[in-house]
């Protein structure tokens, strides 16, 4: 069998890169041309599984009503994070037209005015690194890009498309801020190359695809009489929204379902005040009273009234027609209510830090600038106070040390540092500061 050529490089190998990106480029028409050299964050484990299979694994599509078994061949090769050598020669060859990347909203190592945290010792470091040496061994994902990026500039290998699909408003002009903050750092005429040679194209991902476990493994096995190290469970299902150029070009992933979009505003919006945010909720919220999963949470009358006042909040704001936000409002409780997709709220609940900024608050400054106290919003805040004190979900957090220092103490005192450190503004706004204390002190 053949093996399609590498033509695209990911960074961030793990189960929704698998289950989303590599199921596009596995359903385009023109799959033969364009295989996936796929890089893992730090872990070995799941690039040493894959490769041992050759990149091919098992996806499981989980209905309510049943699975279906596909295996996928879009990976042809698969790297631990520790591998520079690999990287930078992939990166630098004139093959590779794209880089996607699913490092987390975390992993760009923002500062408050979005561009990159040059304080970070990491960061630091890695830049002192690069510039002693361009290839050397570096550890944070935007000096990962750098370093790549560096070497297809030494390299003269052409123009590159980097994708990110991880859940940001305008991702795509977040790893252009990030890769070109440290660039300068490192070497400022690699910044000039980069605005000449690398677009950055802006995404909207969906696909609910939980932690594998073993019984996946054994359910793979059963139904399909092959031993699958790394098997992918998710649901039926996916969007992909993309806008941006591919100086190089592309997969044909227009064919596998993808859409491709001059404004994403209204896609980018949708997901996350929806979605995104609606999962907030129920992780804190739903786990502060018992539940584990997402489907756990959703079917508790309480936690589904929330989510809907939540909904309704958010609803007005979003520009794209009525119908078309309730009929995904309908279709999101269908999703979230599916029984055999195991979403646990503890692995929802990581780096609220990062997330609520861009879930919850534009919604709340809206209403606010409106003259009203957004229930939903200051409940959700609330939960994640909560969270932060040691209600329901265990705290894995990005900013954890800078965060549960603040949320110590009388909520009088705690709510608004908390409030404050996801924007100054809300810590000094009395009313919001009062009902997310009222929602804290009520559980």
């Amino acid at each position: 069998m053949s093996v399609a050529p590498v033509r695209l490089v990911h960074l961030g190998l793990g189960n929704f890169f698998r289950a989303h990106q590599a199921w596009y480029t596995q359903h385009a028409p023109d799959a033969p041309d364009w295989g996936i050299a796929a890089f893992t964050g730090r872990s070995t484990a799941l690039a040493q599984a894959m490769a041992a299979q050759d990149g091919r694994y098992t996806l499981v599509t989980r209905a309510a009503d049943g699975d279906r078994f596909d295996v996928l061949g879009s990976v042809v090769a698969a790297y631990p994070g520790t591998d520079q050598a690999s990287w930078l020669r992939l990166l630098a060859s004139p093959d590779v037209r794209a880089l996607t990347l699913t490092v987390t909203e975390a992993g760009y190592l923002r500062r408050a005015g979005g561009g990159l945290d040059l304080d970070r010792p990491d960061v630091q470091s890695d830049a002192q690194a690069l510039r002693a040496d361009p290839t050397a061994p570096v550890h944070t994902a935007p000096a990962r890009l750098l370093a790549g990026l560096a070497a297809r500039r030494a390299a003269d290998a052409g123009p590159l498309a980097v994708i990110p699909c991880d859940n940001l408003p305008d991702n795509g002009a977040i790893a252009q801020r990030v890769v070109r903050d440290l660039a300068e750092l490192v070497d400022p005429g690699l910044a000039g190359w980069l605005d000449g040679s690398v677009s950055y194209v802006t995404t909207v991902v969906d696909r609910i695809t939980p932690k594998t476990t073993p019984e996946d493994a054994r359910t793979v096995a059963e139904a399909t009489g092959v031993s699958d190290r790394c098997p992918v469970v998710t649901e039926p299902f996916s969007e992909w929204v993309l806008s941006g150029d591919f100086p190089g070009g592309r997969p044909r992933w227009e064919d596998a379902g993808a859409t491709f979009t001059g404004d994403i505003a209204p896609y980018e919006q949708r997901k996350l005040w929806l979605l995104n945010a609606g999962h907030s909720l129920l992780a804190y919220a739903g786990s502060a009273r018992g539940h584990q999963t997402v489907a756990e949470a959703v079917a508790d009358d309480t936690c589904r009234s929330w989510l809907e006042q939540w909904w309704s909040e958010a609803a007005p704001y979003l520009s794209l027609p009525a119908d078309e936000v309730s009929a995904y409002r309908v279709a999101l409780v269908d999703r979230f209510a599916n029984p055999r997709i195991r979403h646990l709220l503890a692995q929802i609940a990581e780096d609220g830090s990062v997330k609520l900024p861009v879930r919850i608050l534009p919604v709340l400054r809206q209403e606010r600038a409106a003259g009203r106290i957004p229930e939903g919003a200051a409940r959700i805040l609330a939960a994640w106070l909560r969270h932060l004190r040691g209600a329901g979900a265990p705290v894995k957090d990005a900013h954890a040390d800078d965060v549960l220092p603040l949320a110590k103490g009388p909520l009088t005192d705690a709510v608004p540092r908390v409030l404050g450190y996801l924007d100054p503004a809300l810590g000094d706004d009395e009313a919001v500061v009062a009902a997310v204390c009222s929602f804290a002190d009520g559980g």
